[in-house]
């Protein structure tokens, strides 16, 4: 086991698989020399030559329609999409090709592409480097939607992404690349060195995609969430002295509807949370669930926190994100409603 970082451990994990696979090729803005712009790729280029970790230009649509072609014909590239914000203009490659390919050839082809890309605000950048658009993505049949939450998950996640025969969108909470928020201010609680899940093993694992994880314990209500919204959700229930069981899903398609039934089915309360804006986010469809497959087991109705509804607010975004407070009322109402 080691100590490391998300960004330690996302590097490593596509470290693992170019060691084990050549056909694995990494390449994207910036991540050939320079090592990337929050540095998950930094020396893979010295050590596997430029042949399979090169730069490419500033145009996404080019790098995931480049990056299907290659899966369709063998390889196994992992792009990166500098930001999020930037994955629009490759929208139309990411549907109409990559997560249709094995079904329009009857099975003869596969895109086993994977897309990282940072997702999230907390650093300050702007409208164009903080947005979560993951619900455009788990709508699309055919294609799979990850955003771990630690560096323990992020390794095994990108594993068994990379090594996935069809095209996976793998989120990076960029506030989480350094050390779990805290909630209340613009930088880490703690760094990731001695906590739990900053303990990575060495070498290859992976964890199975679909599969939710518990990551608080409780009887009274349950959060369902992921991303960076898990630490916001633990510290609103242990600053409000309530009982909460965090659900910190890791992947949203495949979505682990066994874990999530059987924690509301026990607390009878649920809470669903996420940062990206609450209308037709993915929050949406989890509620929509919940409501299908646990309605004699809930005792009050589902409640939602989400960002608010409107454009990304550069100069206000810690008012926009769920913070613990807000997240903690929420949980203090449920709790303390009744029908």
């Amino acid at each position: 086991m080691s100590d490391m970082s998300m960004i330690e451990a996302i590097r490593d994990a596509m470290d693992v698989c170019m060691g084990r696979d050549e056909n694995v090729v990494v390449f994207g803005e910036d991540v050939g020399y320079f090592g990337g712009v929050f540095r998950c790729t930094a020396d893979l280029q010295e050590k596997y030559s430029s042949q399979r970790v090169f730069d490419s230009p500033i145009n996404e649509s080019g790098i995931v329609g480049v990056g299907v072609g290659m899966a369709a014909y063998g390889l196994r590239p992992c792009v990166e999409v500098q930001f999020a914000d930037y994955i629009y203009p490759a929208y139309d490659q990411i549907v109409s090709e990559a997560a249709r390919l094995r079904s329009r050839s009857a099975g003869d082809f596969t895109a086993p592409i994977t897309i990282r890309t940072p997702c999230g605000g907390g650093i300050f950048g702007g409208q164009t480097h903080s947005q979560s658009p993951e619900s455009l993505f788990t709508h699309v049949a055919g294609l799979k939607t990850l955003m771990p939450s630690n560096p323990y998950d992020a390794k095994g996640m990108l594993i068994a992404a990379i090594e996935d025969n069809d095209p996976v969108v793998f989120f990076e909470p960029k506030r989480l690349y350094n050390g779990p928020f805290d909630g209340h201010h613009d930088r880490p609680a703690q760094s990731w060195k001695g906590h739990p899940l900053g303990a990575v093993p060495e070498g290859h694992y992976t964890v199975p995609l679909g599969k939710a994880r518990i990551a608080r314990e409780g009887a009274a209500v349950s959060v369902i969430t992921y991303g960076t919204m898990v630490y916001v959700a633990t510290q609103a229930a242990e600053e409000m002295g309530i009982d909460a069981e965090v659900i910190d899903l890791r992947s949203l398609n495949p979505l682990d509807m066994d874990t999530i039934r059987d924690s509301v089915q026990k607390t009878g309360r649920c809470l669903v949370l996420h940062e990206a804006t609450l209308t037709s986010g993915f929050g949406a469809e989890l509620s929509a669930k919940i409501q299908e497959h646990c309605f004699y087991h809930l005792e009050v109705p589902i409640k939602r926190v989400a960002g608010w509804d409107t454009p990304y607010p550069h100069a206000q975004e810690w008012h926009y994100f769920p913070s613990p407070k807000r997240v903690g009322l929420a949980l203090q109402s449920l709790v303390e409603e009744t029908v």
